[in-house]
């Protein structure tokens, strides 16, 4: 092993050391019962209100009651809405829906969530994706899976955090993800597995007359033409939440090691570390149900390899849902290594939940210049919540985030996390 490699994979590992270190306080706290999971109670929503009731009771609508299967009722939720499409090339038409049901006893299974949010800029960019999280009954198995075809132009600002704002370049290209994860449980709330992950990305090019993507990011691999990523990885996951479109109390914690070999087709042989470590607190206890918590998030993405395809290097607003980085612009920060935090405060405004508000902060740090952990780069934000569907827990989002240089409105489905 040559002086650099040793010295990439001693810096790697002492990072990652100290998120594992972080694990005991976010799993603390956790009762392990005997039987799973007991914090899947079912909500009492006699008391909510959502838009489905104003808009029952504004039309007089009185529809017939349909006979269901008990516990395999399907909420869906609906939101269209036009706004800016993540890392930029102009606004965007964005629609979200949400289709969610129980496949098994709510007391032990998990709701599980099907969302497929297309956009389209009115011109050459569009997105096509569709996120799954399907849990079998009593939570024996959980299978996630993540397919996706866009077109981009997109900004990008090179390696690392030394560029300004205004000198990006933008980029071209098509891209299709197939991502398909297949996990077990073994012990209460901790589950383990294996997936399959395709990245192809086509038509890479710069629009730039007078630069490459190579020339502007110096980087060697994945930069023009076509770019095939295709791997396997193992998965390690803790989840005591009984609804990840609206958690509430409990912690989450996956860790996910991506072997791209050249034999299942990639360019190039890499891997990559991605570790998700999430924890939520209630601020009043004695109501479980009503929206007043803490919630931390944080993750560590690290490629573990010199070869490792530009656009598939760590970058802030790639996360596996695209969540992260509120108040940044999509790519803005990109390097082999990106290390995120955030927190949010999450409240009901109304006592039958249909208003609430957030206000969130967040910052991360990638490698690639200057030196990592040293270099921070924060924003922060508001957000109104309207309860859309008070059988799934849905809110529709409206934040606000700023950061420096930046601004924006999202619209989303659900929680950021």
């Amino acid at each position: 092993m040559n002086k650099e490699r040793r010295s990439k994979l001693i810096y790697m590992t002492k990072y990652l050391f100290i998120l594992l270190c972080l694990f005991p306080f976010f799993l603390s706290a956790q009762n392990t019962p005997t039987m799973m999971p007991q914090n899947n109670v079912v909500k009492d929503t006699t008391r909510q209100t959502d838009l489905i009731d104003i808009y029952k009771g504004l039309f007089h609508v009185n529809p017939k009651k349909i006979r269901t299967e008990k516990g395999k009722r399907v909420y869906f939720s609906v939101l269209p809405v036009g706004g800016s499409a993540p890392g930029g090339s102009g606004n965007a038409l964005v629609t979200s829906t949400t289709a969610a049901m129980y496949l098994g006893d709510r007391r032990t299974t998990n709701i599980s969530s099907a969302t497929f949010a297309p956009y389209w800029n009115f011109k050459s960019r569009f997105g096509l994706p569709l996120r799954s999280s399907i849990w079998l009954p009593d939570n024996t198995w959980v299978i996630q899976g993540d397919i996706r075809f866009l077109r981009y132009p997109q900004y990008t600002w090179g390696l690392g955090s030394n560029r300004n704002n205004d000198d990006n370049i933008l980029v071209n290209y098509n891209y299709i993800r197939f991502y398909q994860k297949a996990l077990k449980r073994i012990k209460p709330y901790l589950f383990a597995g294996i997936g399959y992950h395709l990245d192809y990305r086509s038509s890479i090019g710069s629009d730039s007359q007078e630069t490459t993507l190579q020339e502007f990011t110096k980087y060697n691999y994945g930069v023009s033409g076509n770019s095939v990523s295709s791997g396997i990885s193992l998965n390690l996951l803790y989840d005591t939440r009984n609804n990840s479109i609206n958690p509430l109390p409990g912690a989450y914690a996956n860790l996910e090691f991506r072997e791209n070999p050249g034999f299942l087709g990639s360019d190039n042989t890499w891997s990559s570390v991605f570790l998700d470590v999430r924890k939520y607190f209630s601020m009043n206890p004695a109501k479980p149900n009503q929206q007043n918590q803490l919630a931390f998030w944080s993750y560590f993405w690290s490629s573990l390899s010199n070869k490792t395809p530009y656009l598939d290097l760590p970058s802030v607003g790639w996360d596996p849902y695209n969540r992260s980085g509120r108040g940044i612009d999509q790519n803005r920060y990109r390097g082999k290594s990106l290390f995120y935090f955030e927190t949010e405060y999450r409240r009901d405004i109304t006592e039958n939940g249909l208003l609430g508000f957030v206000v969130f902060a967040n910052t991360n740090t990638v490698s690639g210049s200057g030196s990592f952990f040293t270099s921070w780069h924060p924003a922060a934000g508001t957000g109104l919540r309207v309860k859309f569907n008070k059988g799934s827990n849905t809110n529709i989002g409206i934040d606000y985030g700023v950061s420096k240089g930046y601004s924006r409105v999202i619209f989303s489905l659900g929680e950021a996390f």
